[in-house]
């Protein structure tokens, strides 16, 4: 196993780290950014109110998302098992 190789998975790690939680993160984002807006027009200030639209947005995005997510887990683990296979002969 090369210095090379590890430093490649640690990439490929990162980046679907970063691809799984992207549409999740957008989710919350945009719900925050709504409420906000509103409690801004309305002055409410109430620091609750944000987080169940927040909670629902990110589990609804997550079902969603999912087969789209475990898609890009099995390719992920499908190349590393590859890798390893290909770097130990």
């Amino acid at each position: 196993m090369t210095p090379e190789f590890v430093v490649d998975i640690g990439r490929q790690a990162v980046e679907t780290v970063l691809l799984m939680a992207a549409p999740m993160l957008l989710a919350a984002l945009i719900i925050g950014l709504i409420i906000s807006i509103f409690q801004a027009a309305t002055q409410i200030n109430e620091q609750t109110m944000t987080f169940i639209p927040k909670i629902v947005a990110v589990l609804v995005t997550l079902l969603i998302f999912a087969p789209w997510m475990i898609k890009i887990m099995l390719a992920f683990t499908l190349g590393i098992f590859e890798g390893l296979a290909t770097v130990g002969t």
